[in-house]
């Protein structure tokens, strides 16, 4: 998978809050999951860094948030994101489209708890939404269906709960991320196609080469069966690959079998 930046924040207690922003949920949650939100003046600051914020608002920059929280850092850094696009293509909304979409495909979160995913999901999505309805707008346009159906798969796809420490889910299943890779993409590319992979976290800790297309495809544990144990029937395991779309189309998830 690509390279990435980890944005690793260590959440501290903060004396002067901003105006109507609420960094704690409750003291339990603080106790129990060191849960404090980072305020959007210090998000911006950070984000601002001489030499970060160059190379984080650039759509072929991967970014990976261990501790999503409800997606300050990733709101503030697709935000980037957009206005650049919106400045590089004023007047091409399909272009605005493509690479807006590539954009939010290079974004990732881990979290914790189930209600910041979902909250991080929904503010990623609102915040992909209202630029791109306000840029269509500039050029007479609404926003397209398809375009939104793949921004919601895309975003759904790379916020993921988990424990980024111990590198699992919850259930203590793998944590799975999508890489969406562009097939031939070249300056002046309009309609651009993608490649969906999926890679484990523990792929990507240890640098695992992974077939371009590959669907995770979990294996079940076997256990160790006694002298006088029944083996038990496995139904045998199917196995997939995606297949290169229009990036504007992931949302079909379109996938082949592959003969094993």
């Amino acid at each position: 998978m690509a390279e990435y930046f980890v944005i690793s924040v260590i959440r501290k207690w903060v004396s002067i809050l901003a105006e109507n922003e609420v960094l704690i949920k409750s003291k339990r949650r603080v106790q129990q999951h060191g849960e404090v939100f980072t305020p959007k003046e210090i998000v911006d600051a950070m984000v601002s860094l001489p030499g970060l914020n160059e190379s984080i608002v650039q759509y072929s920059t991967t970014v990976l948030e261990p501790s999503v929280g409800e997606g300050a850092f990733l709101i503030n850094i697709l935000e980037r994101r957009l206005q650049l696009l919106a400045s590089q293509f004023p007047e091409d909304l399909v272009k605005f489209e493509n690479f807006a979409l590539l954009t939010i495909s290079s974004l990732y979160g881990i979290e914790l708890l189930e209600d910041n995913v979902k909250k991080c999901v929904m503010n990623l999505y609102v915040t992909f939404f209202d630029f791109y309805k306000n840029f269509a707008a500039k050029v007479a346009k609404a926003p397209k269906a398809d375009v939104l159906d793949s921004a919601t798969t895309i975003i759904a796809a790379n916020i993921v709960q988990g424990d980024f420490l111990k590198r699992r889910k919850i259930d203590g299943g793998q944590i799975v991320f999508s890489e969406w890779k562009p097939v031939q993409l070249h300056k002046n590319t309009k309609h651009i196609k993608v490649i969906r992979t999926d890679y484990t976290l523990q792929d990507i800790f240890h640098h695992i080469k992974i077939e371009p297309g590959t669907v995770y495809t979990p294996i079940p544990e076997t256990k160790q069966l006694g002298l006088f144990d029944d083996q038990p029937e496995v139904p045998p395991l199917t196995f997939y690959r995606y297949l290169p779309v229009d990036i504007v189309d992931v949302y079909k998830q379109e996938m082949e079998e592959i003969d094993t």
